[in-house]
């Protein structure tokens, strides 16, 4: 099998372009080019970061381009999400109460940056993780040295990457939580993603928990 070499700067490229062609650039209500332009200053820092990092995956890519829910909303950007192979766009399952989805923030640990874009680093769903519940998953990313993903990163891994999320191979976002034991995770369901909740004390055989590089780069 010949290898690819990995090239930060066409990856990154190529994530642009797969935002527009979705058409995050008017739910954004920005003309293309000024949506570019926006996220134009992280390309560097893209191929920076991805230095020495191997190539994508299914399972595990070396950067995300991040759009945070202060540009484009969390269901929008779900609408937009396909399992691999598939048409069926994502949803929202219905134990979200209506208050809920907005009262799920980052926690601190991650620092994320504010504003509409960013870049994670090293990205992986959290196979190793899987029938473990979320609370011991996280003991394991902080021996590595790693933190969990919050729900714009995991939107965005699927979004970049749909084939990330598959049969037996879905994950937890403890990177978003709402001050209750309710932990975001995303996972397939009648072949179309689903952005759902799972407790944190609870395992599932076919739920990992998504980690990441605690480095975040924003725009700023």
């Amino acid at each position: 099998m010949t290898v690819i070499p990995f090239d930060a700067e066409t990856e990154f490229d190529r994530q642009l372009d797969r935002l527009v062609q979705l058409g995050y650039p008017a739910l954004a209500g920005l003309p293309e080019t000024a949506f570019r332009d926006l996220v134009a200053p992280l390309r560097a820092r893209a191929v920076e970061g991805a230095a020495g990092l191997p190539a994508p995956t299914d399972a595990r890519v070396p950067f995300l381009l991040v759009i945070t829910r202060d540009l484009i909303g969390v269901v929008e950007r779900l609408k937009l999400t396909t399992v691999a192979g598939k048409r069926k766009p994502g949803i929202l399952d219905r134990n979200y109460a209506e208050a809920d989805l907005p009262s799920f923030d980052p926690i601190k640990e991650l620092e994320a940056p504010t504003g509409p874009a960013y870049l994670l680093f090293d990205v992986d769903r959290g196979e190793e993780f899987r029938n473990l519940p979320p609370i011991t998953a996280v003991e394991g990313m902080n021996t590595q040295g790693r933190l969990p993903i919050s729900i714009d990163e995991g939107l965005a891994f699927i979004t970049l990457h749909p084939a990330a999320l598959a049969s037996n191979r879905c994950f937890s976002l403890v990177g978003s939580r709402c001050g209750d034991r309710r932990v975001p995770a995303l996972w397939i369901s009648q072949g179309a993603p689903k952005l759902g909740w799972c407790w944190y004390g609870n395992p599932h055989t076919w739920l990992g928990s998504a980690a990441a590089r605690p480095e975040r780069v924003g725009l700023e």
